[in-house]
């Protein structure tokens, strides 16, 4: 991402309605995992630790994070969320089978080779282990935040699903979410680019009351994302396992 991208995510990412949301979401998918505080967990891509925020509240004691981006090591670091690693998604620096949770959460979607990085996913995942993956969707969503932290593609659900077996993962479950504002975000996009509105990050188009009403919504979107089955969101997201 850009180096003013990072700044103003560290800012907003412990409040902001789309961290809150996907936090929550990724915590009920973790609960029901079942894994143990203790485990190893590898959050990939942490940006500015709104991951690693989420495994520090839930106990995980043994939890590591990587990043590519000097940026984003320091802020990590600043929070105290804990070790980040400096590496690639494509070349995790780890040995088989070290973890039996890894977070690759809006990550795959930044990489040249996005099967390589699901391969990689699986090598360090012990047997048993489960990955959770994340990306945007739709290609017609394309916008200024995908400019700005150098996206190279969005996703629909069934190649990501057909990316996920390639890389010799078994899919427990794949869904849309974020499928309530769809249609706001999509809008606001077209409007950005029709208007040409400089923006260094689309997460500066916000206010108190605005972002009250944006958690609300989204917490109620991710609450029921799993059980409607929506066929279309901003997102979609996968919960992966390695079975040997």
């Amino acid at each position: 991402m850009d180096t003013s991208t990072y700044a103003i995510e560290a800012e907003v990412e412990a409040s902001h309605w789309w961290f809150v949301g996907r936090r929550r979401l990724l915590k009920d998918l973790i609960t029901r995992q079942r894994i143990p505080v203790d485990a190893r967990v590898l959050d990939i891509g942490t940006s500015t630790g709104t991951n690693l925020r989420l495994l520090k509240e839930l106990g995980f004691s043994n939890r590591q994070g990587l990043d590519r981006s000097d940026e984003a090591i320091r802020w990590c670091a600043e929070k105290g969320f804990g070790r980040v690693e400096k590496g690639d998604a494509c070349e995790l620096p780890f040995g088989d089978g070290e973890f039996q949770l890894v977070l690759a959460t809006d990550v795959i979607e930044h990489v040249d080779d996005d099967l390589r990085a699901i391969t990689e996913i699986r090598r360090v995942l012990a047997p048993g282990g489960t990955a959770i993956i994340s990306v945007p969707a739709f290609q017609s969503l394309w916008g200024l935040q995908d400019d700005v932290s150098h996206h190279k593609r969005r996703y629909l659900k069934k190649p990501l699903l057909e990316l996920i077996r390639r890389g010799r993962l078994a899919c427990g479950d794949i869904f849309y979410f974020n499928y309530l504002l769809f249609l706001p975000i999509w809008a606001a996009r077209q409007l950005i680019r029709l208007l040409n509105i400089k923006l260094e990050s689309e997460n500066q188009v916000n206010t108190r009351v605005l972002n009250r009403i944006l958690t609300g919504i989204f917490l109620l979107d991710v609450a029921t994302a799993r059980i409607v089955r929506p066929p279309f969101g901003v997102s979609v997201i996968a919960i992966a396992t390695r079975n040997r």
